[in-house]
């Protein structure tokens, strides 16, 4: 006996749940999924009470019509078979609801009145609490105006015509509408409790959702300034279309790796990037530090330009002190210094266009003769030595200290007058 009710038990247990999978639909969302699970529990205890009132009523030698209990039985199972082979929920939950509203009226009509049937007329309460759960707030009102007609229209009959009382004792009556509430009160306890727990689940998975979402967000918006100045991703998140801007005065630096084809022979492909990488990321400091922007790198060059935002002032002094600052990292760093690491460093100011190109692997870029001229003052530069033009110089003035001027030749510029930044003397 044991063993076979061990048997019996996984069958009952796969029965229910081949019965929940049949009646949820695995495309149905969150919501769909409580409403119908609730209505089939509030179908499960229904079905229970009908049951356990009946056999309660049998128990006390009480003779009353079994009809009626066992039609809604019958109904409710029907309206199951045809829901589970139609999958139209509105007309599961419509019939479902019926049932839960005119079956203890029926009942009481069957009894007498609502002092002979212990107030059964209530449990038609779940009929506008089940409305609510499944459809919504305002769905539910017509269900409870119609719940309040039936129970006037009981009041007026049973005031009227009076009715049967089976011979039903006081004492008993007494016991059913203690039953009788305590029935309706459990299931209604028992179907919001289970809708909030459920609501409190799917807030709580949708909690988690959004602690995902805003994760992955941090992590683009991380990615996005990653590749564009700060202001340019703000610009891009908010602007659609282009971004294009055109500068009357900008400050262009290039900083080149003397040497490097030697540096790159001796080492590695992974020596190489990683120090590579240890070098800019130095850089990527300073220009922070600085309040510049780092535009790219190509090859070995580094490429930073201040005058871009519009809250920038004296950019100029930054781009100078940040060219500074690199000359004596490259002196200061054990490894660059080891290494015998030396740059080259151009600084030119003047017009310019800027904006973001490409649709993938997009980029923002800077473009014109100025940018065109920083990059041949780089080229001309000895190593470990910030040439800049008359621009730039007559823009640092007094506070910065320079050689004395250089006229060198400049493709595309013709002769050009250059000077040597050689340090910093006032602060303003």
């Amino acid at each position: 006996m044991v063993e076979l009710s061990k048997r019996a038990m996984p069958s009952r247990r796969g029965l229910i749940s081949r019965l929940g999978a049949a009646a949820i639909d695995e495309n149905d969302s969150d919501e769909v999924r409580l409403r119908k699970t609730l209505l089939l529990f509030a179908s499960g205890l229904m079905n229970m009470a009908a049951i356990l009132w009946l056999m309660i009523y049998w128990s006390m030698g009480l003779k009353l019509p079994t009809t009626i209990p066992l039609g809604f039985q019958i109904a409710s199972a029907l309206i199951l078979a045809i829901y589970l082979r139609t999958r139209n929920f509105d007309f599961f939950r419509m019939a479902q609801l019926g049932l839960f509203l005119f079956f203890p009226f029926v009942i009481q009509w069957a009894i007498g009145s609502f002092v002979s049937s212990s107030g059964i007329a209530l449990l038609a309460l779940l009929a506008p609490v089940g409305a609510m759960v499944c459809y919504g707030p305002r769905e539910s009102i017509p269900w409870f105006i119609a719940y309040v007609v039936l129970t006037v229209l009981s009041g007026v009959f049973d005031f009227f015509l009076g009715g049967g009382d089976y011979g039903i004792p006081t004492k008993t009556v007494a016991v059913f509408f203690v039953m009788n509430f305590t029935i309706i009160s459990t299931i209604v306890y028992l179907l919001l409790r289970h809708f909030v727990q459920e609501r409190d689940r799917f807030e709580g998975k949708l909690a988690e959702q959004h602690l995902l979402v805003r994760t992955e967000r941090e992590k683009s918006e991380k990615l996005l300034h990653s590749i564009l100045p700060a202001h340019i991703a703000e610009r891009l998140k908010h602007q659609p279309g282009n971004i294009a801007d055109g500068f009357a005065d900008v400050c262009v630096m290039f900083a080149d790796l003397v040497n490097f084809t030697r540096l790159a022979e001796e080492f590695t492909p992974i020596q190489v990037v990683s120090f590579l990488d240890e070098v800019f990321t130095r850089f990527d400091q300073l220009t922070e530090r600085h309040g510049l922007d780092k535009i790219k790198t190509i090859g070995d060059a580094y490429m930073v330009v201040g005058g871009l935002q519009e809250s920038q002032r004296n950019y100029a002094d930054h781009v100078a002190d940040m060219a500074l600052d690199i000359i004596k990292l490259t002196r200061s760093d054990p490894q660059m210094s080891r290494l015998g690491v030396q740059l080259h460093i151009g600084i030119a100011t003047g017009p310019a266009i800027a904006g973001v190109i490409g649709a993938t692997r997009f980029i923002y870029d800077v473009w014109g003769d100025t940018v065109n001229l920083a990059s041949r003052l780089t080229a001309e530069a000895d190593p470990d030595s910030i040439l800049v033009d008359k621009t730039t110089f007559r823009r640092l003035g007094y506070r910065y200290a320079c050689e004395e001027p250089r006229e060198i030749e400049i493709k595309g510029k013709g002769t050009t007058a250059t000077y040597r930044l050689t340090g910093k003397l006032y602060s303003d």
